[in-house]
């Protein structure tokens, strides 16, 4: 089957969309290029002049910085983010509670506190960043000691950071670390946690556990480098506890459990023209299917949301709408503070792949959220208790949103990509969604799921989702995604940073 070359995405929009490149002087639809128009680009449908609006997936995306004329290409030299203000005039449909098919199961580890693992990990959580090699070479040496002799042990995680000291003992910031790294310690990922610093840090072991409401135990051990002899003998003292651990973690198996015990992080970075079009909304189907079933989606990422909000809040309680315009205020405060812009959003390699503007970038993103009604809006690394589609706020930098999901409780990741990412998670696995097949084909180990079928071959988005709904429960069963096989996920934890360095 031969794809489109443009796609109007809805009959209200003044633009399409270029599935390929389009050439100078050639007719499509009825419509004549001026230019040349890269693909996933836009083309003007309609004339649009000086300030007027411009409208993509029926929503306001922008407006004209220069006269727009049919056939033109629309980017940066004739559309800008205009007025905010005029999202508010675009219908909003609430959202839509699914009824689930047959009830299903995944295979994972049922914890203590009732929460369920996708992974069987043991990890070393440090404090402060000046014991982070030590807790590197702790957990090197003991999956180095595990080797193959413990194959239900998904591997030895090191939580490290660039922070801990040289910060306020209490605040806004302390308090943002702590809620992480306990998220991380307390994780049901994991099995195991060494719980490691140097000693005269800031952030303190002892005040963590204290703030967190933490307690030792067999399987959450303490130790701090200047207490234990110094580098060498903290790692094999360290060695020793972690392995004691990995002991009783090998035990653990794999039991059915239902997908009300999911937690799925959406994530999507190196956003395309496609976006929008293709992974973002099949993954907002596969969103539906778990939300159906009892289960938890955590969409995040605010600054990609911003201009796109009212699709969120039309769909939400007056309560939950209101903390999440609250998370919007601040961030509008805290870029005029800092003297940036949430229109600097999007990155270059947005734009290159054919967004425009921060609405347009948003409108697409929101598109992973699926249909379901917002039930809860969380700070960042909070942990998450809600069932449904809740909102984590965090910022768009892919790894430190993750990180905050991942605090939160989310067990596995979902991220879109147009450009092409690396991103992995430990200790939950990541599956890449490539919005088109050219990527696909580009970065076969890199990406998890074709989503560019829709436009080469012609699948219907709900067919994707279902297919995204299965390999979502086949990861969290066991299945290894493309980050898992090639080892990564440990230099992406990125804790989120407020304040002075002092």
């Amino acid at each position: 089957m031969s794809s489109p070359s443009i796609l109007r995405l809805h009959p209200d929009d003044d633009v399409a969309v270029a599935v390929r490149p389009l050439s100078a002087g050639e007719t499509i639809e009825g419509v004549t290029a001026t230019t040349d128009v890269p693909a996933g680009h836009k083309i003007a449908l309609k004339p649009v002049a000086l300030g007027g609006q411009v409208r993509k997936y029926g929503q306001v995306i922008g407006a004209a910085i220069a006269a727009i004329a049919p056939g033109d290409w629309v980017h940066t030299q004739n559309l800008g983010v205009g007025d905010i203000s005029a999202r508010a005039d675009t219908g909003v449909v609430a959202g839509v509670a699914h009824e689930a098919a047959e009830p299903r199961t995944f295979d994972g580890y049922l914890r203590s506190d009732g929460r369920v693992g996708t992974r069987n990990y043991l990890a070393v959580v440090t404090s402060v960043n000046c014991s982070a090699m030590v807790a590197r070479r702790i957990a090197r040496e003991v999956e180095a000691r595990l080797g193959d002799s413990h194959p239900t042990i998904d591997g030895v995680v090191a939580i490290t950071h660039g922070s801990g000291c040289g910060m306020a003992s209490e605040g806004e910031a302390m308090d943002m670390l702590r809620r992480t790294l306990s998220g991380y310690a307390r994780h049901p990922n994991v099995a195991g946690v060494l719980m490691l610093g140097l000693g005269c840090e800031t952030n303190q072991i002892s005040s963590l556990m204290e703030a967190e409401g933490m307690a030792g135990s067999v399987d959450l051990g303490v130790m701090a480098i200047q207490e234990s002899g110094g580098a060498a003998s903290t790692i094999q003292q360290g060695v020793e506890r972690v392995m004691e651990m990995a002991d009783r973690a090998a035990a653990l198996i794999r039991t059915p459990q239902p997908v009300s015990k999911l937690v799925v992080g959406l994530q999507c970075g190196g956003s395309d023209g496609y976006s929008g079009m293709t992974a973002n909304p099949a993954l907002g189907r596969a969103v539906d299917l778990i939300v159906a079933q009892g289960g938890t989606a955590i969409l995040s990422e605010t600054p990609e949301i911003y201009g796109a909000e009212h699709l969120l809040t039309g769909r939400a309680s007056a309560e939950v709408s209101a903390k999440l315009m609250d998370r919007i205020a601040w961030w509008e405060r805290h870029v005029e503070t800092t003297g940036g812009s949430l229109d600097n959003n999007p990155s270059a390699g947005n734009k290159a792949g054919g967004l425009t503007t921060i609405l347009e970038k948003s409108l697409g993103a929101v598109a992973k959220a699926g249909s379901a009604p917002l039930s809860a809006v969380y700070e960042y690394a909070e942990p998450v208790t809600a069932h449904g589609l809740v909102f984590m706020d965090t910022p768009g930098y892919d790894p430190v949103s993750a990180t905050g999901q991942i605090a939160g409780g989310a067990t596995l990741i979902c991220f879109t990509t147009g450009r092409g990412s690396v991103f992995g998670a430990k200790p939950a696995p990541s599956l890449k969604l490539a919005t088109n097949s050219a990527l696909a084909r580009r970065m076969p180990d890199d990406i998890d799921i074709d989503c560019g079928r829709v436009l080469d071959e012609g699948m219907s988005l709900d067919a994707l989702g279902a297919e995204i709904f299965e390999t979502i429960l086949a990861t969290a069963s066991g299945k290894v995604t493309a980050s898992e096989a090639l080892g990564f996920g440990e230099d992406e934890i990125q804790p989120w940073r407020l304040g002075a360095t002092m």
